[in-house]
């Protein structure tokens, strides 16, 4: 149970509860504001990924002649490269990630 006293609060200590009040304002305020940035942050991302290349599926086919062998492959910057010999020539094959068609081509060897 709260004890209630009628005397008056000083003039001291209503002053420190104001400016507590008015510090706690203060700080609600701005992890308001603070949380609202950070959700329309995450928001603005959400709603402008749909200018994005889909993810490639599996029936995506990147054009190779035949009798190619793929010695390796290496995936960045939204490129996909194959370093592939072709009769003895090794080649290194570009494709763009998100739809798989050829982006250049650079032989090594002859």
């Amino acid at each position: 149970m709260s004890h209630v006293d009628d005397k008056p609060i000083d003039p001291e200590a209503a002053a420190v509860f104001a400016k507590l009040r008015r510090l706690m304002l203060i700080a609600g305020a701005t992890t308001f504001i603070a949380l609202a940035g950070v959700i329309g942050a995450i928001g603005y991302r959400v709603f402008t990924a749909g200018g994005r290349a889909p993810p490639v599926t599996a029936e995506a086919v990147a054009p190779l002649p035949g009798g190619a062998r793929v010695l390796s492959s290496a995936v960045g910057d939204g490129r996909v490269v194959l370093t592939v010999e072709i009769g003895g020539v090794i080649e290194l094959r570009s494709f763009d990630l998100g739809t798989l068609k050829p982006v250049g081509r650079q032989r090594l060897g002859e």
